[in-house]
This record gives structure tokens, sequence and C-alpha cells, in this order.
């Protein structure tokens, strides 16, 4: 009842103090400094950092094409590709010619098949094109186009049942499902252009890359777009590196999988750049999540999993950063995250049902709506914060060490409105909203509470000489 009563009160002084938003509204630029800090991000503020990206961009990765085997088998379209791999012995290699060979193909000993991208296995229109059945198959530079369109057969440009293969090198388009793996180790999926429907709906889309009880293995420098997922699901002990990733739905979607890594990637555009989803032991390094869906995306989304090493990441642009949710769930669990870079998001950290076990230390919050948001009974009060930079900090840095000399605090009464009355988020980055957080620093009845605490704020040191 307390907390309602001094919502309901703080709401009333935001009325009042509509008129006088409006008359300074024209000097707000000059008044941020006295009414606490920069101003949270507001939609333009996102925008312009979007037209700033794409002014210079991230580049997609190049992988040189698998050089063709010295010697082999020629194929040429006329012939039946199918038929010729029946006739082979294991370990021979195949030499595919410029043109369009016909498919389904099923591969039942272990064999190597290299193409050219002019050459192209088209799909029949049903089920999956090329399946593979042995172990120690390599796929290497051709074209597949095309597969089924049934979700519950999983059609796809390429399934792989067996160990140890190479898929590398390949350009898949137009297939419901790009590449499955299922019940394999060892196996490589690397520099591959896979294309996929585009369907307007996220959820009429198959995955680009799907593993599915796999170990040991890697994705690696694949460019994938207007496809659905990433998926690696009850596969511990792979690694998912130098991956471009743009428009759909999870860039990397990890569930029931401990001990995996994601390093290296970039995810632009898509509902969700990384999901860890009830997986211990995972690392995200050095990937870049940005732009995710302004409805309700997130750059980093973690439920129920432990154990988490998040360090070097760039999320620009998110509605929510990073997004925890029960996350550790097992006692004696941590997650740690250090030296990452959240850029113009609306929510730095939102915390549901979070906030025990987990230490966030130099990292740097710039342009944000706020650094921190709970909700669900989350609590960030109980996250280890050290040495983490704010855009926003008051205070001061007098022995010019880099360390501010009074603690950082996140109290802003206007955040606790929001989170009570989601529809006031629309006036965030508004003069009336920064004068109620004014308010609530001058007026005891509205103090707000604080919502996270870091004993040593790092500044950014001047460089000698300048001014």
């Amino acid at each position: 009842m307390r907390r309602r009563s001094r919502v309901g009160a703080a709401l009333v002084v935001a009325g009042l103090l509509g008129v006088a938003a409006t008359s300074v509204a024209a000097g707000r630029s000059g008044d941020e400094h006295a009414l606490g800090g920069t101003s949270p991000a507001s939609a333009p503020d996102r925008v312009a950092a979007r037209r700033d990206f794409d002014a210079v961009s991230w580049p997609r990765p190049v992988y040189a094409p698998p050089p063709p085997p010295a010697a082999g088998i020629e194929v040429s379209p006329d012939e039946s590709l199918q038929g010729v791999l029946q006739a082979l012995p294991a370990g021979a290699e195949v030499r595919l010619g410029a043109g369009t060979h016909r498919g389904p193909l099923r591969i039942t000993r272990p064999v190597s098949i290299w193409g050219p991208p002019e050459a192209v296995v088209r799909s029949s229109g049903t089920g999956t094109t090329v399946e593979v059945l042995a172990d120690g198959v390599g796929l290497l530079g051709f074209t597949v186009e095309g597969s089924g369109r049934r979700f519950d057969t999983t059609d796809a440009a390429i399934c792989i049942r067996g160990d140890d293969a190479r898929v590398e090198g390949l350009h898949l388009r137009d297939a419901l499902f790009g590449i499955t793996v299922e019940d394999a180790r060892r196996v490589v999926v690397r520099g591959n252009v896979i294309t996929g429907t585009g369907e307007r709906d996220l959820g009429l889309r198959g995955d680009a890359i799907r593993f599915w009880e796999v170990r040991d293995s890697e994705i690696a420098d694949n460019l994938v777009t207007d496809s659905r997922d990433i998926v690696v699901w009850y596969s511990p002990g792979n690694r998912v590196r130098g991956n471009f990733v743009e428009s759909g739905r999870y860039g990397t979607h990890f569930m029931y999988s401990h001990h995996n890594e994601a390093s290296g990637n970039t995810y632009l555009g898509n509902l969700v750049g990384i999901f860890v989803m009830y997986s211990d032991t995972v690392t995200v390094r050095g990937n870049r999540m940005a732009f995710a869906d302004p409805a309700g995306g997130m750059g980093l989304g973690v439920k129920e999993s432990g154990e988490l090493a998040v360090v070097d990441n760039v999320l620009l642009g998110n509605r929510d950063g990073i997004y925890l949710d029960a996350s550790p769930l097992q006692r004696g669990h941590r997650n740690v995250f250090e030296r990452n870079a959240i850029l113009f998001c609306e929510t730095g950290v939102a915390f549901h049902r979070s906030g025990a076990n987990s230490s966030f230390a130099g990292n740097e919050f710039a342009g944000c709506g706020s650094p921190a948001r709970i909700d669900g009974g989350g609590d960030a009060m109980l996250t280890v914060w050290h040495g983490n930079s704010f855009d926003d900090y008051q205070g001061y840095d007098l022995d010019r060490d880099g360390v501010g000399d009074v603690p950082y605090e996140l109290h802003r009464l206007s955040d606790q409105i929001t989170s009570v009355r989601e529809d006031l988020k629309f006036f965030r980055g508004t003069p009336a909203l920064a004068l109620l957080d004014l308010v609530g620093r001058i007026v005891p009845l509205l103090a707000p509470r604080i919502l996270l605490r870091d004993p040593a704020p790092r500044i950014a040191r001047e460089a000698p000489g300048a001014h």
C-alpha cells in the first residue's frame, strides 16, 4: 500500500509538472546536468544510433571456398548423381560440373562431394534434398536449392546423421530448413551462405542450422539471412563462432546444452541475439548483438541458466541489452558479466526473478533509457556491481584515479513509476519524466528506492592536456 500511495502521489506531481515540462522543453539540452546527468535514450536516439551504425556497418564473413580435390570422379548435370554415388567405393571424391543436378541425394558411405557455386543440387519439391547417413562425409562448395515444405518431417536442404561430417562453403537457398544435424559428433559446419525463405511470419520459417543431440562440433563463419534460428538443443560441448546472422528470430538458441561457447558472432536485426535456456557453463564472448526487434527484442536472454561467462560483448540498440529470468537457478552457481558495452538500449539489464549470485564488473552503460529494470520479483541489489561505467553518474573523481569517489546509485522515480504503469514509458526521454526524477531527489516523500549500487564506478580519465 505504501508503494502504491507513493506512486500515486508521484503521478499527481507528474501531472502538475506537465505545463512546466512544456515550458522548459526548448532549453532541455542546457539543463540536463541540473536535472541529474544525461537523459535516457529516446527513440530518436536509437534511430540515430542505427543510422550511424549503417554508415560504418560490420563486415559480413568472407570465407574462401574449399579447393577442389586434386583428383576425383567428374559428374556432369546430364548424369544421375544419385546413381554415381551408389556405385562409388568408400573414400571416393566427386567433382560436380556446373549446372543443375537432380535431387534428392541419399549418401550412405563416406565420400566427398565438391562443386563450384554454379553446380546446383535442386530439390524435387518434397522431403530433404541431401541426406547423409554415413560417417566421414564431405559436402564442399556447391549450391543446394530448395526442399520440401513440411515441418513435421523437418524438410531441409541438408540433413546430417553421421559423425565427422564437413559441410563447408555451400550456398543454400529457398529451403525450409537449412542444415540439420542429429545424433552426431565432430561435425563442422563452416563458411556456408544460408538464405532462408524470408516468410514474413518468423514462425513459418525453418531454422538455418539445427543441432539436435550433437557433441564436440562447430558452427563457424556462416552467413545467415532471412531464416529463423541457429538452434543448439540437447547438445553439449560445441562452438558457435564467427557467424553473421541477420533478420531472423533467435540468432543462436541454446537449450538444455551445457559447456558450449558462442564467440565472435554478429547478430543484427533479429528478435533475439543469443538466448541461453536451461543450459549451464556457457561462454558468450566477443559477440555483437544489435538492433533486436524494438517491440520486445533483446540482445542476450538468459533463462534458468548458471555458470555463464558473458565477456567482451557489444549490445547495441536493443530494447533490453541483457534479460535475466531466474538465472542462475541452481544454488552455488554464478553468472559473470565483464567488460561488455551496453549501448543505446531501452534497458541495459532486465532482472526478472533474478539478481542473486551474479556479478557485473567493468561493463559500460551508455545512452540507455535505464541501466537496469526490475520486475517479477527480481532484485539487482543482490547482484555484485563493481567498476562499471555509467554515463549518468553524477559523482566525482577528485584523486583522478579513474574510480568515482562516491558510489553510483540508480534510484529514478520515473523508473519506479513506469514499472507500475508501462504506458508511461512512452514519455521516456522527455522533460516531464526528467523533472519527475528531479522531484524524486528533493521531495523526501517521493524518494525512490535504490535499484542498484556500484561502490566503485569507473570514470573515463581525461587525456593529459585535454580541455
